[in-house]
């Protein structure tokens, strides 16, 4: 496809929602697949529940340190399709499995030894420990698989295949909850397993999706062993930066669920409660960060400067709409998302942390939807700084919290608020102005900076 031919030229806004939606259903079905087992282990009490936050925290930011098997593959393979370089393509697409595979087996392998010392450090004690740590000892079996299905679905978004994604995702997430009461509770021959239950049904449901992920990689765009290493060592190089703003993420998200941990068990359960609602929204959101991101990506190859800013206004113009009407409907569903999501002795502190996580959601979108403009730019760098200073700031502000303070809950969500704000702002002024050595800045005399500029200001 020649650049001047792509459909978001003529038709931007109808382009962006059609390529967002079917990324938008494939990344909330996961949060979904989060609020089914925190509804099915809330059903069991507090302290289950508590465990089940401390483990899925752990592993989340565990997991998410490899995100850059997706990012930075949906980056390259963007590239080479605007490129229209087959070749470059493939040795990507065999590169990023290649790699997953080979940090899945080797990094479940190296965390599983140090699990006892992390549950202890997330403040959990007692029957709790235990069962969080049990649950991560079974989830680290899908490894392998959690990273292949970042690798593949990166070439697929790459080269703008939305809908394979969606229907893999909708079947991990379809098998898990249907495993989830029938493992969790036992039913005929099937003993109870209970949390436990829960982390078998990952497992099983994320092999699944990546034995399919990966056949159709090998089907759609096909896979080439020369210079496969080579992608993967292109691909390591991304993730230097990324790696290192992902652990700052993720650190600061882990923080958050240990000081909620350390007030109490009711408000552990709270925050967990509130954490999946924050991560359904954060991937709702996510959707139209990951379309900019294939885009820019995509207009960049193909040297389409001024496209590429024209992405990315539509992305930020999405992303603000979506996080308002967000913020809306869950102040709309505070009473209904509590009966369904927390025990009746943790409602007093769910309440006013559900509306400052509803309260920020604009916000979010600011901030995600630019995070996917700069991951298509190849702005890693930029993106790894603005995430250190964020959540050095906000590190500081949760040292400062005392658990034993009756509003250390509502606290930590201030501070969550003070931190996603400080990424938004940040992330908007690297494009408008564009300060900075920014990647989508048009200047004189570039290739993009006659006949067309004046198109970045005009969005049907």
């Amino acid at each position: 496809m020649r650049p001047e031919t792509h459909p978001f030229v003529h038709n931007p806004h109808r382009t962006f929602l059609r390529l967002s939606v079917a990324v938008l259903v494939s990344l909330v079905a996961e949060p979904l697949t989060g609020l089914a087992d925190t509804h099915f282990v809330s059903r069991m009490g507090s302290a289950p529940l508590a465990a089940l936050g401390v483990a899925t925290t752990v592993l989340s930011s565990l997991f998410w340190i490899f995100g850059f098997l997706g990012v930075g593959t949906q980056t390259e393979t963007a590239r080479a399709h605007g490129a229209d370089d087959g070749a470059r393509l493939r040795e990507d697409a065999g590169g990023a499995m290649v790699l997953a595979g080979a940090l899945g087996i080797v990094g479940g392998l190296a965390i599983r030894p140090c699990l006892p010392a992390i549950v202890g450090w997330m403040g959990a004690e007692g029957d709790v420990a235990v069962v969080a740590q049990e649950y991560m000892v079974i989830r680290l079996l899908s490894a392998p698989a959690v990273l292949l299905v970042f690798a593949t679905f990166g070439v697929l978004r790459g080269i703008q295949d939305m809908r394979t994604p969606l229907w893999i995702a909708l079947v991990i997430n379809a098998c898990n909850i249907a495993l989830d009461p029938l493992l969790i509770f036992g039913f005929g021959p099937v003993p109870p397993l209970g949390v436990a239950g829960a982390a078998w049904a990952s497992v099983v449901s994320q092999w699944i999706g990546a034995l399919w992920s990966v056949v159709a990689v090998t089907r759609r765009v096909g896979v080439r062993r020369e210079g496969a290493w080579k992608a993967a060592r292109r691909l390591l190089v991304i993730g230097r930066d990324l790696v290192l703003r992902v652990g700052c993420l993720n650190l600061f998200l882990v923080l958050t669920t240990r000081t909620a941990t350390q007030v109490g068990v009711e408000a552990g359960a709270a925050h967990q409660a509130v954490r999946q609602a924050w991560f359904f929204s954060a991937l709702f959101l996510d959707a139209f960060a990951t379309t900019a991101h294939s885009l820019v990506a995509y207009f960049i190859g193909s040297n389409s400067l001024t496209e590429a800013r024209r992405a990315a206004l539509v992305s930020l113009l999405w992303s603000l709409g979506a996080g308002g009407v967000l913020a809306i409907a869950m102040v709309l569903l505070e009473r209904p998302a509590a009966r369904l999501l927390v025990p009746e002795n943790a409602v007093e502190f769910f309440g006013p942390a559900w509306v400052i996580c509803a309260l920020v959601q604009p916000i979010c979108g600011a901030s995600f939807a630019t995070d996917g403009v700069h991951w298509g730019a190849s702005d890693f760098a930029y993106l790894r700084d603005v995430v250190l200073l964020a959540t050095g700031a906000g590190t500081v502000l949760l040292l400062l919290v005392d658990p034993a303070d009756p509003g250390a809950l509502v606290r930590v969500w201030w501070i969550t608020f003070v931190w996603i704000t400080v990424r938004a702002v940040l992330g908007v002024l690297r494009v408008w102005p564009g300060f900075g050595r920014a990647p989508l800045t048009v200047r004189a005399g570039s290739p993009s900076s006659a006949g067309g500029q004046e198109r970045d200001s005009v969005v049907r």
